[in-house]
């Protein structure tokens, strides 16, 4: 078995600097650490229990079924706070069949991002008997 120690997702962007504004600034997303020097340098941001890594550059186009799903404490709460940024939402908060409330964006590149919540009363949270 392989003993996983850390984690982190890769994205290399169109534009670098453009990527950090968006994951940075807009999402507010903290960050790790830093490593390199100049508009290319690499920029690692916390993700709750991982990592996102946006580094190099790249005009590959993106795959659409590569997707984050970020989970936020409050849907709507972030909804209006990345309207007021200027992100475009993809589709606003909707309590889904399954019954997650998912806040859909895309990153500068098209990377699909979902922003869940997950209601106090969801089996993810509370499974009885357990």
């Amino acid at each position: 078995m392989v003993h996983v120690l850390s984690s982190r997702v890769l994205l290399q962007p169109a534009d670098p600097e453009r990527s950090r504004r968006f994951y940075g600034e807009q999402l507010g997303l903290p960050v790790y650490r830093e490593f390199g020097t100049g508009p290319d340098r690499g920029t690692v941001y916390f993700l709750g229990g991982g990592f996102l890594e946006v580094s190099g550059r790249s005009d590959a186009a993106r795959s659409p079924s590569v997707r984050l799903w970020l989970q936020v404490e409050d849907a709507g709460a972030a909804h209006e706070e990345l309207r007021a940024k200027g992100v475009e939402i993809d589709r606003p908060p909707v309590k889904e069949p399954w019954g997650l409330v998912e806040l859909w964006i895309r990153d500068p590149d098209g990377t699909r991002i979902v922003l869940v919540e997950v209601p106090p009363d969801h089996p993810i949270r509370y499974r009885p008997g357990i």
